[in-house]
């Protein structure tokens, strides 16, 4: 028996059929014995088709969303590790095998492949700036050093794959599979490789202001699920320092002069304040939801 038999290739694809067949046949001369999955995501063109002549297994998913297809695909294959991978050919199958040897040999959960040209040549000025900004937000806000939390190109264990509540529908859910591991504190590794030009006839279904909006709105909603105590700790701060400098100018003038009205004022600021704690409240109470929802993830990745 191969040891790569227990390995599946998944791949979520969307009019990809320049570049699916070399991408099915890199991977399985690759990994020998593994199997490819293709998901279809409702293209216009013959992706399904050529995927399935050159060898993978074909599957669909018609909810519009690179999400919606990777939590499809990761409800219904049943594999030991999971390789996932874009189908547009700018991903090196050769490297797989050390993604499989990282995942074993050093007992992790996932292995991210970080794409050294992600920042230059390979993406459009708007992607690569983003890609910049998005990894520095990621690692101040969740805490957890990734250099390239976009990449499309990772392997799992069956336990993180089973574990994973995945939300996201669109070209958010590499964000989301990062803050998963980062919530967990699962073990993880990234290992550095080249990233291609994509094939001829291939185009990018990534928009750069309107995924980017979006992935930035997903991290903070993260930010908001997994920090709730400094999401709402700092609006509290934010509200209790306005309260008090909207009210001191006009008690100091009351101070000068008593016949200075404090009364619109004080109702102002007092409002304000009491939203401020209000706010502090619900983080503390949001926090401690959050330590038991981590808890109960943490109780499925276990049995997993």
């Amino acid at each position: 028996m191969s040891e790569y038999s227990g390995v599946a290739v998944i791949i979520p694809c969307m009019n990809e059929e320049a570049a699916i067949a070399k991408v099915v046949q890199d991977f399985r001369a690759s990994l020998p014995g593994c199997t490819v999955h293709v998901y279809d995501n409702n293209s216009t063109d013959s992706t399904s088709l050529v995927a399935s002549k050159a060898g993978a297994v074909v599957g669909f998913e018609k909810r519009p969303g690179k999400g919606n297809v990777v939590r499809r695909m990761f409800s219904q294959i049943e594999a030991d590790i999971y390789i996932m991978v874009d189908g547009d050919d700018t991903y090196d199958a050769s490297q797989a095998p050390q993604l499989v040897k990282t995942l074993r040999e050093e007992a992790v959960d996932m292995v991210v492949a970080a794409r050294l040209g992600a920042s230059e040549k390979h993406e459009r000025a708007g992607h690569a700036l983003g890609n910049r900004l998005f990894n520095v937000l990621y690692n101040s806000l969740l805490g957890r050093e990734f250099s390239d939390i976009f990449s499309g190109y990772r392997a799992f264990s069956r336990r993180f794959v089973k574990s994973f509540p995945a939300l996201s529908t669109g070209f958010e859910i590499e964000t989301e599979l990062s803050a998963h591991a980062s919530q967990l504190r699962l073990p993880v590794a990234e290992i550095p490789f080249h990233y291609k030009d994509r094939a001829e006839g291939s185009e990018s279904k990534l928009s750069t202001f309107r995924d980017g909006f979006r992935i930035l709105k997903t991290i903070v909603v993260l930010l908001k699920e997994y920090k709730p105590l400094y999401f709402f700790g700092f609006a509290g701060l934010i509200g209790a320092v306005l309260s008090v400098a909207i009210f001191l100018p006009v008690f100091f003038d009351y101070l000068k002069d008593p016949d200075t009205s404090l009364i619109p004022t004080a109702v102002l600021s007092t409002g304000i304040m009491i939203v401020a704690i209000l706010s502090v409240t619900a983080g503390v109470i949001l926090d401690s939801i959050r330590r038991f929802r981590a808890e109960v993830k943490r109780l499925f990745y276990n049995i997993s």
